[in-house]
């Protein structure tokens, strides 16, 4: 059974996704939040597999809440998707440094939501291409970048062709497809890329990816 906190601060909002979560018979919405600061302490309290995370909520906003979440080692096998109405680019890059393990927009599609919670609790990955193409064009047009990471020479030449295909957004299915392996050396390749680069989930991948150079802007066109 994954376990759902939902934090929103508009209550139709959370009482639409409970509705949708608990109509799947693996799904159960254990709780809701109406600010950051909430959302922090059910977390806290409740341990819930993944929290759906709105952004722009009172006392403490989304990203701050995530953060907060991500460096509580107590909390280290929650997952955190940002929602949001906001479809930014600096939301994308905030959302995923802050340690969100993915980010969708509000008027997803409810099987699309549903998929995420469960692609999320088995910590896979979140970030389509098309949100995955604006990641990178923001982050190469920053003046001020942060150093390449020099864990990624530990990887092998195979290591750096799944990290290429994480950050565009291919699953492990998808990585085994292209590459021609099993779907089972896939997934060991891509926890080999985590404990390597020190990595919490797949979405700390894509943010290594890119601000390290490894996926340039122009790569998935």
């Amino acid at each position: 059974m994954i376990r759902v906190l939902v934090a929103d601060d508009q209550r139709l909002v959370r009482a639409g996704f409970g509705s949708i979560l608990d109509g799947e018979d693996d799904i159960r919405v254990i709780g809701e939040a109406s600010t950051g600061a909430e959302a922090l302490r059910l977390t806290r309290e409740l341990g819930p597999d993944v929290v759906l995370m709105d952004i722009r909520m009172p006392e403490m906003d989304g990203l701050e809440a995530t953060r907060e979440i991500v460096r509580d080692d107590a909390l280290s096998t929650v997952k955190v998707v940002i929602l949001t109405t906001f479809d930014l680019d600096d939301y994308v890059y905030g959302a995923l440094r802050a340690g969100a393990s993915g980010f969708m927009v509000k008027d997803t599609d409810p099987v699309e939501l549903i998929h995420a919670v469960r692609v999320a609790a088995r910590g896979d990955a979140l970030i389509a291409p098309s949100v995955t193409r604006r990641l990178i064009s923001e982050i190469a047009g920053r003046r001020e970048r942060p150093a390449p990471a020099p864990q990624l020479e530990m990887l092998t030449e195979r290591e750096r062709e799944v990290m290429t295909l994480v950050a565009a957004g291919l699953s492990n299915d998808e990585i085994a497809e292209q590459l021609v392996l099993s779907p089972a050396t896939s997934k060991t390749h891509v926890s080999r890329i985590m404990t390597k680069l020190g990595a919490r989930d797949r979405a700390q991948l894509v943010v290594i990816a890119y601000e390290s150079g490894l996926i340039t802007p122009g790569w998935l066109d």
